[in-house]
């Protein structure tokens, strides 16, 4: 019974594909070019810089287009949507804090409150969807502008203090998408205006088949106390808890820049039980992360090079990182102390820094590593040296090179060089090509 009921289930999967799937994608479609000139009416000649009263036939059209989205999420699978709880006026919560962050259906509050957004300044010159977007008047974050995020904070603590005259900024404070299984850091964008924020979490049903369940469910308002208006990370891991406890699902302090680090592209990928993680989070909870990578880390791997393997404990760790001893420099050194006898080799702290602040240049890290471990004279690694270097990079504590270092080391003379090349068939390479090392 249960094959012949799965063979019908492929067989109506199958049938509806071919079918039902191309009319809901040209309905979604049709109310995405409907939508359109309705935004660009109400966008006409209203200012980016200041706010103004909304005329009748302004409200009328925000009615309008939350009409047509709704249909055309109907016609994408999401027929059912239950709110729970009541949304706050933006005077009484200027900022709406949103997650889990998982997918691009995560836009559907979105459309259902016509809040603004932070968004890439990117967007608003796609064709259509970028009027779309420029109606719900975001607040634009641009990629080129060295300065961007501060002035983005900047405008959301203007807007945020308006005392409601700006509509409210919905906020996914996760930063990036996951799997919802848990909540990560939030980063601090949200809570740095210290002004109320309404905390709003999102319910998929377990099985993503169609007809869809979304559940939206408004939280009381939480308004920060003066302790939490002067540190907005504890305002932040407040609402988090709080907003956990409303799923019923776990928080973790693994954060976005975490994710970014072992998702990273790169020449090595990071194993399931690296290190580096918890690594990079003592780095931004000691504020260790340099504002300029590339210049602090060649400091860094020059002074490092003139130790030449002189290990260190922990006093001096700190005097070189110019940081007070404190226990969760303690936590970080205890990470580098392999033979746990009170000792550490700066260089390893580097390397870990390198991988961590530009985890996808992965070159420039070797690069970099070979430079404070070769010899004087021939510019040369031992086995030894590789074997620490790769252990550092991948957060690991055991590791045989043996038969990387042999293919790489033809002549057997012991050491090779960071250009040296891996013979493999008739195809020579370098030790640290795309498809060398995994």
């Amino acid at each position: 019974h249960r094959a012949l009921f799965s063979w019908v289930a492929k067989t109506i999967i199958a049938l509806m594909t071919v079918t039902l799937f191309p009319i809901r994608l040209l309905i979604a479609a049709f109310m995405m070019l409907l939508a359109w000139p309705f935004a660009f009416l109400a966008s006409v000649g209203r200012s980016e810089t200041t706010v103004e009263p909304q005329c009748l036939w302004r409200r009328l059209v925000d009615i309008v287009l939350r009409t047509i989205m709704r249909v055309m999420w109907f016609a994408g699978g999401f027929h059912w949507m239950t709110v729970k709880g009541r949304r706050a006026l933006p005077a009484e919560a200027p900022i709406i804090t949103l997650a889990p962050h998982s997918s691009y259906f995560d836009a559907i509050p979105v459309t259902m409150t016509m809040a603004s957004i932070v968004m890439k300044a990117e967007s608003k010159d796609i064709p259509l969807w970028g009027t779309l977007i420029k109606y719900i008047r975001p607040v634009f974050v641009s990629r080129s502008d060295q300065d961007s995020r501060r002035k983005t904070v900047e405008e959301i603590k203007r807007r945020a203090h308006s005392g409601g005259e700006w509509p409210q900024i919905m906020i996914f404070p996760e930063g990036t998408c996951t799997n919802r299984s848990c909540l990560i850091t939030f980063k601090p964008g949200a809570f740095i205006p210290a002004v109320p924020v309404q905390p709003v979490v999102i319910r998929y049903p377990n099985k993503m088949t169609p007809p869809f369940l979304l559940s939206l469910q408004y939280l009381p308002i939480y308004t920060p106390s003066e302790e939490e208006k002067k540190n907005p990370a504890l305002f932040a891991n407040n609402v988090r808890r709080l907003m956990a406890k409303a799923l019923g699902v776990p928080i973790t302090d693994y954060s976005f820049e975490d994710c970014q680090l072992a998702m990273a592209e790169g020449q090595l990928r990071l194993p399931v039980d690296t290190c580096l993680l918890e690594f990079a989070k003592l780095v931004r909870r000691l504020g260790l992360k340099p504002q300029n990578t590339e210049k602090v880390l060649q400091e860094y791997g020059n002074r490092a090079r003139k130790l030449e393997g002189k290990k260190m404990g922990l006093d001096d760790f700190a005097h070189y990182l110019d940081v007070p001893v404190s226990d969760m420099l303690q936590d970080m050194f205890s990470l580098f102390d392999e033979h746990e006898d009170n000792s550490m080799d700066i260089r390893e702290y580097v390397i870990a820094l390198s991988v961590v602040c530009r985890p996808a240049k992965t070159l420039e890290t070797m690069k970099l590593a070979f430079k404070m471990f070769e010899a004087e004279e021939d510019g040369a690694i031992t086995e030894r040296e590789l074997a620490t270097i790769l252990k550092t990079a991948l957060g690991v504590a055991h590791l045989s090179v043996s038969s990387l270092f042999t293919a790489i080391d033809m002549e057997d003379t012991g050491k090779i060089t960071f250009g040296k090349k891996l013979h493999k068939g008739n195809c020579p390479r370098t030790i640290f090509d795309s498809n060398t090392v995994h």
